[in-house]
């Protein structure tokens, strides 16, 4: 029989579980990847060309790298406040995209939707994860990253609607802006409070600065296996639709279907997530999770056509968010309630693959005029990364104590 607390604790997970969600779909969903769907009306309308849009792009994931950095070594922001803070921001920034018309102004928007997205990411991930675990559920933490997909799923369709319909990509953007704003409102009175992610535990204090050296050298070589999966997955993500249209036959519906997909799968997988038990060692699932990641990429350029198009979405989609929440759980692992730090610096790392790619991918392109070789050195790094978190684990295993929290 269920207890009155029981209940009561699962309902505040629930609604915090959800809130996190929402929060991703507007900061992660609209606030970083509606760029991947609105891109190509943005080339049809000749605002920008492929090599303008991968700077776009690489602005972005800059703000992305400076937000995360922040979080990593500004310790003193109030969560809440700045989950709020960060999605204002992401309503503003990306209505300013379809208000104002000039590229060197859509840098600076780009720059700081990417700073805000990063923020709201890791205070979200953080605030949400601990108020999980405080409440005893912490497997519900795979619901809070259902929030990325469910947001590019959303802006995917409805681009696919707004190209049938021949809008431009201004509105587009104005449409997405005023979608961030209905999403951060649902979730407005939740993120309230002024809970410490560093509190929780007072046998802790100061044992950050002294924590094992098999610790510390771990953590280096996570922050350095998670910053592959930044760079593996990108370059898809960013030019998933380019490429498509490139690949497939002119006048073909498909290219429009393969982003909600890849946003479907993204929430599918997040959601699955929460049934693979706590206690499983999230090193290999990180690993499985990546040589999944690393076939999704290179399957649109091994098959180009329909059925690759929609496999490598598919197999690119659902591990996505779930790396992030095996790798955040793993951050909990080995800095417990000092974890904010952590993840700030892991998702600072995710930022510099993500900064790589774009570049990398509109050069080779102009070189080979193809994006297969950036697609196939994009796969190589998965798989890398892959073999470091089965190292990580094996070599853990004679004298590992703990488990993921």
């Amino acid at each position: 029989m269920t207890t009155p607390d029981a209940s009561h604790n699962r309902k505040s997970a629930l609604r915090i579980a959800f809130a996190g969600l929402i929060a991703l779909a507007a900061a992660m969903g609209i606030g970083r990847f509606a760029f991947t769907p609105l891109l190509p009306m943005m080339l049809h309308d000749q605002t920008i060309d492929l090599n303008s849009g991968g700077w776009l792009a690489t602005s972005n994931y800059l703000g992305y790298f400076i937000g995360a950095m922040l979080c990593a070594f500004w310790r003193g922001l109030p969560p809440t406040r700045t989950i709020r803070a960060g999605l204002i921001a992401t309503v503003l920034l990306t209505l300013g995209m379809g208000l104002l018309h000039a590229q060197a102004i859509w840098l600076a928007l780009r720059l700081l939707s990417g700073i805000a997205s990063a923020l709201v990411f890791v205070y979200s991930s953080g605030w949400c994860l601990q108020r999980l675990a405080q409440l005893q559920l912490p497997a519900l933490g795979g619901i809070i990253y259902c929030g990325p997909g469910i947001g590019i799923m959303l802006t995917g369709l409805s681009s696919s609607g707004m190209v049938s319909n021949g809008w431009h990509a201004d509105t587009g953007w104005i449409a997405f802006g005023l979608l961030a704003a209905v999403l951060t409102a649902a979730v407005w009175s939740t993120f309230s409070g002024n809970l410490d992610l560093r509190a929780g535990n007072t046998t802790q204090a100061g044992t950050e600065s002294a924590e094992p050296a098999a610790i510390s050298q771990e953590v280096r070589w996570q922050v350095l296996a998670y910053g592959m999966a930044g760079f593996g997955y990108i370059i898809t993500a960013t030019f998933l639709p380019v490429i498509a249209r490139q690949a497939l036959p002119p006048g073909s519906a498909w290219p429009d279907f393969f982003w909600p997909l890849f946003g479907l799968c993204v929430a599918l997988g997040a959601l699955g997530a929460t049934r693979i038990p706590v206690h499983f060692d999230q090193r290999l699932l990180l690993a499985i999770s990546y040589v999944m990641q690393a076939i999704g990429v290179v399957s649109s350029a091994i098959f180009p056509n329909e059925v690759g198009f929609a496999l490598g979405s598919i197999l690119l989609g659902l591990p996505f968010t779930a790396i992030t929440l095996f790798a955040m759980r793993e951050a909990r692992r080995l800095r417990s309630h000092y974890a904010a730090g952590l993840m700030g610096l892991m998702t600072a790392s995710y930022g510099i693959g993500q900064i790589a790619g774009p570049p990398l991918a509109t050069r080779l392109v102009h070189a080979t005029g193809s994006f297969t070789p950036s697609l196939s050195i994009a796969a190589l790094a998965l798989l890398a990364g892959a073999a470091l978190y089965v190292w990580l684990s094996l070599r853990s295993r004679p004298d590992q104590t703990t488990t993921a929290t």
